[in-house]
């Protein structure tokens, strides 16, 4: 959807603590927000100022948001 919150913190609300603590204490976590970060911004921009690109493009972005967000789960969780 246009325009939806995906940031870390509103995708698992309930990791909030640990997302900070994981940011400021692990690298290769930080590394990883950094990327999501950017994709997720990436795909926002385009999503909201309705920036001519192919749907592959976005679809593109948007599975590697899903893979940075699973790996950046599988950490959080443990």
């Amino acid at each position: 959807m246009l325009g939806e919150i995906h940031d870390l913190v509103h995708e698992f609300p309930e990791f909030h603590g640990k997302i900070d603590q994981l940011r400021s204490t692990d690298a290769h976590f930080s590394g990883l927000m950094d990327q999501y970060d950017t994709v997720d911004a990436q795909v926002r921009q385009l999503e909201e100022l309705g920036t001519p690109v192919t749907d592959e493009t976005i679809e593109e972005l948007k599975k590697a948001r899903l893979q940075l967000k699973d790996q950046l789960y599988e950490r959080l969780r443990h």
